[in-house]
């Protein structure tokens, strides 16, 4: 994909905006539920803000670019003071895939309002990939395996039993992870056949057109 977009040096840093877009947004998200459920833990780490300088990671930001997988500044918050520590969790965590799938929503309200005037491409290459970068970091961060923000979400919506066995799995998930997101024999990363056909749907119904669907 990189490569692809260095040959390009507009989509390249059309693609590099959506993606800042989206990680500040989904990181924000996630500090602005803690802080609202009364941990102060992001606050005061100054990740309570829309600047992208608090919530990039420079190498998660790069890996994303070149694999398609990565991540941003992991938000930490205490859950010692959270008055329900797996519910509110599994709230803060599903802040951040949340935020991307509205932000996405509401600039495909914008796309589509545009359709008809005479700026309807310059629109469409302006929100088109930050529609689709907003979709996929979505989908990808609702995959239940830590340290995705899914497999906080599944722990604060089982029982408590079972919750605890969930917790379990924990030490294990970049394993799970890395083996999900590379490449095996056919050349197809295995997260992608689980991920794809999902952020293609959202694709779908959010770009105008036949060629929605198939981004990713």
């Amino acid at each position: 994909m990189l490569g692809e977009l260095f040959n390009n040096p507009i989509a390249l840093f059309s693609w590099l905006v959506a993606l800042v877009v989206a990680i500040t947004i989904h990181e924000f998200a996630h500090a602005y539920a803690a802080d609202r459920l009364g941990d102060p833990t992001p606050r005061v780490q100054g990740r309570l803000t829309l600047n992208p300088l608090a919530h990039l990671d420079p190498l998660g930001t790069l890996m994303i670019l070149i694999a398609r997988f990565g991540w941003g500044k992991p938000v930490v918050f205490d859950p010692f003071n959270l008055r329900h520590p797996r519910r509110d969790a599994a709230i803060i965590s599903l802040a951040g895939p949340a935020s991307n799938l509205a932000l996405a929503t509401a600039l495909s309200v914008v796309l589509h309002s545009f359709l008809t005037t005479p700026y309807a491409m310059l629109i469409y290459v302006i929100i088109q990939p930050v529609i689709v970068m907003n979709v996929f970091l979505a989908i990808f961060n609702l995959v239940p395996i830590h340290p995705l923000d899914g497999f906080k979400i599944v722990g604060g919506i089982l029982p408590r039993e079972y919750a605890r066995q969930w917790q379990e799995l924990e030490p294990y998930g970049m394993i799970f992870l890395l083996f999900l997101v590379f490449p095996v024999f056919g050349g197809t990363a295995p997260m992608s056949k689980f991920i794809s056909p999902v952020i293609n749907f959202f694709l779908s119904l959010l770009l105008p057109g036949p060629g929605a669907a198939g981004v990713i």
